[in-house]
């Protein structure tokens, strides 16, 4: 799964990566948390746009908004099928930017954080869907997201069995224009990644800073 990122490059560059306007600031965050806003792309009426989404999707037929705490990840093999996903899946794909994200590998009953990036130290963006929900009360609306996980590549098993679906720049018309084949080949030309230990104080997420992805020891994982 993916449960807790990074994503702190300057935005002009990551807009001009994925040829979108800057039309909302967004600070460095290195510990971003579900039910946190995050930045993601969208196709809007005058094309791609920059938004801030709450991170755990609420379907457009949910009664309580807190339904999203718990579908932050949404499966490859059935979100054309989950009646959560599927309208999303066909109509309403995203991008969320990142940095890196973190994953808990367990080792002698213990749980260690690492934080997995590109090698190269570029940004990226994960597969995600997106969803407008009104509060039938209030009549407020919100606009969430949930991001797309696979099984892991033989990289990211020694971490953990699934991984985020990674969407490079050149392939982010793809994903939003809603092509269907696009999650089989999903690991086909996937960047390379790297990979070390961080601190456990990524655990906490009220941590926030740029010291909760400096390497906790010399080990670093490379693919």
């Amino acid at each position: 799964m993916c449960g807790r990122f990074a994503f702190y490059s300057p935005t002009e560059a990551v807009a001009r990566l994925f040829n979108v306007a800057v039309t909302v600031p967004i600070e460095p965050r290195y510990n971003i948390a579900p039910t946190q806003y995050v930045a993601a792309v969208v196709h809007g009426d005058a094309g791609r746009e920059l938004v801030m989404l709450r991170w755990g999707l609420v379907p457009f037929w949910a009664k309580d908004p807190a339904i999203g705490n718990r579908m932050i990840n949404a499966r490859a093999e059935t979100v054309a099928e989950k009646p959560a996903y599927r309208d999303a899946y066909r109509k309403r794909r995203c991008l969320v930017l990142a940095d890196g994200f973190y994953e808990w590998q367990r080792h002698d009953g213990a749980k260690t954080p690492w934080y997995i990036s590109r090698s190269d130290g570029e940004a990226f963006a994960f597969a995600g869907l997106w969803e407008s929900w009104r509060d039938p009360a209030s009549e407020q609306s919100l606009r969430s997201t949930t991001i797309v996980t696979r099984p892991a590549n033989a990289f990211m098993e020694q971490l953990h069995h699934r991984m985020p679906v990674l969407v490079r720049p050149d392939a982010a018309s793809r994903w939003l224009a809603g092509d269907m084949d696009f999650l089989e080949h999903a690991g086909a030309g996937a960047p390379t990644m790297r990979a070390w230990p961080v601190a456990r104080t990524v655990n906490n997420a009220r941590n926030e800073g740029r010291h909760l992805i400096d390497a906790a020891g010399s080990t670093l994982v490379e693919q």
